[in-house]
């Protein structure tokens, strides 16, 4: 067994393992919400939407908003070394916020702080998982909108765990707990999570778990699994895709897919403010008026100092800025996957003490738990039709305002951008990432 050092203690203490991971994926077919059921017992179900506890719609768009912010700052942390700021990277705030969101009920002391203040959220931790695992708005538009999420609990087979912590899961997120044997066949409790979650992302997302990552000493493990398939409301058309440059962060400008449009769009350009940099933002809405996705360009040779300028505020000044204008626009078509160990980028946020000197006895006192593996797996695929996407989240800049409908204005994505997918009525960021080179898997 693994031995570390707890703060506060003069001995070492064992701890076994507990694990958090998002899997984010899209696929074609279309089904229902909820989570996804995995063989074997379940032991814990809340039955449906009925069983649900109500929750404060404002506490939901304090959530969302805390979401965004956090999402930034996990971007930011991937991208802060020379080989991330150059990559495409995508990820899913919604997924990670959903999977810490289950686990926060059951922290206390400064575990608990600290989750918390990477959460960006004061509300107490029920309130916080029950308005985090509220149902979205998407799933909308006659199945041109397919948002399928599932959240589930996995546990070492006779682990008591807190009556308390598991009605928290099952009234927030209407979580399946599902008993496994950790500790006498790990790599059939691995095999079982990665086929669940492979399960309810459509095949996307495959081999969430590695062979270290769930152990013998593993006891616990939450897991979110969030699909999303999307239709354009005004789609591109096939026939005006073509071959076009695009710049890359290094200088060279290989032909990429880029399909283009022209209609009313939803459309913010500005300078100046925190950032310092121009640029442009326009928002390409999906089928229903539920989801959209938010394009961010920096003006050529401006994305780094701009990408990482970026906070919530100016994220949110860009989003109220958006107005109706004529757009002419390219962009280029996407198509990536990213796997991400997470821990590093929880540790530089502030969360420590759920790894060194964690306390879990919220979740159960018969056994010390301590945060192991955090990882996160995402797709994204954008084309004429719409986007099939697994991860996002929120940017912001300085913005000014834009004049209601104006002459046409020109947009061509021929360099390094930001997106967003988000939630239009609640503010929830799906998916949040970069996009460096369109030709990169």
């Amino acid at each position: 067994m693994t031995k570390r050092s707890t703060v506060g203690h003069h001995r070492s203490r064992r701890r076994v393992g507990l694990l958090l991971a998002a899997g984010l994926a899209a696929g074609p077919a279309l089904a229902g919400c909820g989570s996804t059921a995995a063989d074997g017992p379940v032991v814990v179900r809340a039955t449906g939407s009925a069983s649900r506890a109500a929750v404060d719609p404002g506490q939901v768009a304090a959530v969302a908003a805390g979401t965004s912010a956090f999402g930034l700052d996990l971007l930011h942390a991937l991208t802060a070394t020379p080989d991330g700021a150059g990559r495409n990277v995508v990820v899913s705030p919604a997924g990670l916020a959903s999977v810490l969101g289950m686990l926060l009920p059951g922290a206390r002391g400064t575990t608990a702080e600290e989750l918390a203040k990477a959460l960006h959220t004061g509300l107490d931790p029920r309130e916080y998982a029950l308005a985090v695992g509220a149902p979205g708005h998407g799933a909308q538009a006659g199945g041109q909108v397919v948002l399928r999420r599932s959240d589930d609990l996995w546990t070492q087979q006779g682990l008591t765990v807190a009556p308390e912590y598991l009605d928290t899961l099952a009234a927030a997120f209407d979580a399946g707990v599902h008993p496994v044997d950790f500790a006498k066949d790990p790599a059939g409790a691995r095999r079982s999570i990665n086929a669940a979650v492979e399960k309810a992302t459509e095949g996307r997302i495959k081999e969430l778990f590695g062979p270290q990552q769930i152990t013998a000493d593993t006891r616990l493990a939450l897991t979110d699994a969030l699909y999303l398939k999307a239709a354009w409301a005004s789609g591109f058309k096939p026939a005006n895709t073509s071959e076009r440059p695009f710049r890359r962060l290094d200088g060279s400008t290989p032909s990429v897919s880029t399909m283009s449009r022209t209609g009313t769009l939803r459309y913010a350009e500005g300078s100046g403010g925190i950032v310092g940099e121009p640029w442009q933002a326009v928002e390409l809405p999906y089928a229903g008026g539920g989801l959209a996705m938010d394009l961010i360009v920096p003006a050529q040779g401006g994305y780094a100092a701009f990408s990482k300028g970026l906070d919530q505020a100016q994220l949110d000044r860009i989003l109220g800025g958006l107005g109706e204008r004529s757009v002419d626009l390219t962009l280029p078509r996407f198509h990536f996957d990213t796997a991400n160990d997470l821990v590093p980028a929880l540790r530089s946020l502030g969360v420590k003490a759920a790894f060194d000197a964690p306390d879990f006895t919220g979740i159960t006192a018969k056994e010390p738990l301590g945060l192991g593996a955090v990882v996160q797996k995402a797709a994204v695929e954008v084309n004429e039709d719409g986007t099939v996407a697994a991860a996002g989240s929120g940017a912001g800049v300085a913005a000014m305002a834009a004049p209601a409908a104006p002459e046409s204005v020109q947009l061509h994505i021929d360099r390094p951008f930001l997106f967003l997918i988000r939630d239009t009525v609640d503010g929830r960021p799906l998916f949040l990432g970069q996009v460096t080179d369109p030709q990169a898997p």
